[in-house]
């Protein structure tokens, strides 16, 4: 049964939270407090964990159900929260949301199926069945980089009819499809949600309904004040702060798009963080560092140390 009582509407800020490791590859808790307690306190309106930028596909089930019941209680309900349940099969999904409902998180996100190039059809009816099976509303999250299926905008159209689906995170960095969904009639009750830092101003200022952001675990703040600014339409504001997020982006440029490795080390430098990936050998070296601090100095963030 759907439950939609006490629903928190998608929107907003939402952090793709970092999750910081040991060296030794445990996940360091002492540090994720650190900055779910910054982040929330900043004034965000959501937490996207376990996704992408939190290598949520290289964690355990155990560790990704540790992570959310921390994030859940250092939070207190300030926020809503999605766990992103990175699996490549419906069933798969279905396995995971099972293992979350105890947890009570606000909204389930899943991928399109990965591994195999699958059509359209295989992909509409992956979706529907993960909405019919949740007991919470479904994100469905288009990022064919990783997945490489993309869900082309008829195929999103079609889903946004289904109830117990709230919206879309969008980073495919196809921003003249986002474009026109965000122009199309759809149900009120379905979000357009952008997932790329470089897109988040010209999204806000088309309507869209709020934004899942990487990079904000570094500076959250120029996000917070872009969606304040968006609401009351002050669209030149919103461009000027984009700006200010385009020159925090030139941490992963300058280390070769290194993305994660990237925002972790950023975070680092602020005391929030460890460097360490999961992945070990991801970790940014002494070099890239030393570029990450440069445009950390640049921005004047040290002093948020």
């Amino acid at each position: 049964m759907i439950n939609t009582i006490g629903k928190k509407k998608l929107e907003g800020v939402i952090p793709a939270l970092i999750l910081p490791f040991k060296k030794s590859g445990d996940i360091n808790f002492e540090l994720l407090e650190k900055q779910v307690s910054y982040l929330v306190s900043s004034g965000i309106n959501g937490l996207f964990v376990n996704g992408t930028t939190g290598e949520g596909a290289w964690l355990t089930m155990e560790e990704k159900e540790q992570v959310f019941k921390s994030v859940k209680e250092i939070s207190k309900g300030k926020v809503f929260l999605c766990a992103a349940c990175l699996q490549p099969s419906t069933e798969m999904v279905i396995n995971e949301i099972r293992a979350f409902e105890k947890y009570e998180p606000d909204y389930i996100v899943a991928v399109t199926p990965y591994y195999y190039s699958v059509p359209q059809e295989v992909i509409m009816e992956h979706f529907k069945k993960i909405a019919h099976y949740s007991s919470v509303p479904l994100i469905i999250y288009n990022i064919p980089q990783c997945t490489h299926n993309k869900m082309e905008l008829i195929t999103i159209l079609e889903l946004a009819k289904e109830e117990n689906i709230a919206g879309i995170k969008d980073s495919s960095g196809d921003f003249i499809s986002f474009t026109r969904g965000v122009y199309t009639s759809v149900p009120e009750s379905f979000s357009w949600i952008q997932g790329e830092d470089y897109l988040d101003g010209p999204a806000f200022n088309i309507g869209a309904d709020g934004i899942v952001t990487g990079l904000g675990n570094v500076f959250i703040e120029p996000y917070v004040r872009m969606y304040e600014e968006a609401k009351k339409e002050n669209y030149q504001e919103v461009n000027e702060i984009q700006k200010r997020i385009n020159e925090l982006y030139e941490i992963i440029q300058l280390t070769g798009g290194k993305v994660i490795p990237a925002i972790k080390s950023g975070v680092a430098l602020l005391g929030r963080s460890t460097k360490w990936m999961k992945m070990f050998s991801l970790t940014l070296g002494k070099e890239d560092i030393e570029k990450v601090k440069r445009v950390i100095i640049k921005l004047g963030l040290l002093s948020y140390k």
